[in-house]
């Protein structure tokens, strides 16, 4: 391997590792700090940061759906309707996104960035509901959060968990755990669909991900690990100070 080679493959496996160690913290999808990073170091243009950070997360979806699994947090058939809505959708997203200029498109991220970090704040607040809805309304509430979540994460180019584990435990009366890993296991075809048109597209950066997914896969591993030693209000409350700031820096974009 050539200096250069083996220089992006530092980079990009750092960027993944950033990306899964805070992802694993503070219980997020590394897509919210991948995607500034491949804009601020390794200089590619919005869109194919946000196609390229989608396909590496299918596999980080996947290996947090099985560890999820594995302890019994997994509803698969609510799920499998998240993911056929979510799959539905995620094309659309991707495509929809391709047709935005760049300065518009970093508009829109800013903007879900200060989403994601209300969210985040109000993760460990959210109420359960004492009785959860059944039979058609259940399905229906499912199947609506999959449409809209697959919708962003093809155009946002992250998960989705982000927006879907909320609605799930507020809605639809799903506990924190389980919501999360039902999400994870959902996005993975959802997130695999809105890939597949952003390589049509042309918005990924395939050499990158030789690096990024091992990285990405091995910080999760370790944020996840790590999460019980840290305080988890004041690690929140530090990375929610981060995306508000590189989410302003996004809204401020100007026009080209």
């Amino acid at each position: 391997m050539d200096k250069g080679k083996l220089r992006i493959f530092f980079q990009t496996f750092s960027i993944g590792l950033a990306a899964g160690l805070f992802g694993g913290l503070v219980g997020l999808g590394g897509g919210v700090v991948m995607i500034p990073l491949m804009v601020s170091w390794l200089k590619l243009n919005q869109h194919k940061a946000h196609g390229t950070s989608l396909v590496a997360l299918v596999f980080t979806g996947l290996a947090g759906a099985l560890s999820y699994a594995q302890r019994g947090h997994v509803d698969f058939g609510a799920a499998m309707l998240l993911a056929a809505a979510a799959t539905s959708t995620a094309g659309l997203g991707a495509r929809f996104v391709h047709s935005l200029p760049e300065w518009g498109l970093k508009r829109a991220f800013g903007g879900f960035l200060l989403l994601v970090c209300l969210l985040l704040l109000a993760r460990s607040r959210l109420p359960v509901l004492a009785f959860a809805p059944k039979g058609g309304l259940k399905t229906a509430t499912l199947l609506s959060a999959g449409v809209f979540t697959g919708f962003l994460s093809g155009m946002m180019g992250i998960g989705g968990g982000s927006i879907m584990v909320p609605v799930m435990v507020l809605t639809a009366g799903f506990s924190q755990h389980a919501a999360q890993g039902s999400s994870l296991l959902a996005m993975v075809p959802a997130g695999t669909a809105g890939a597949c048109t952003h390589w049509r597209l042309g918005n990924v950066a395939v050499h990158l991900l030789p690096g990024m997914i091992p990285g990405i896969l091995l910080g999760s591993y370790w944020g996840g690990c790590l999460a019980h030693l840290v305080n988890e209000e004041i690690l929140r409350g530090i990375f929610a100070g981060v995306l508000i700031w590189i989410g302003i820096k996004y809204l401020r974009s100007k026009k080209a």
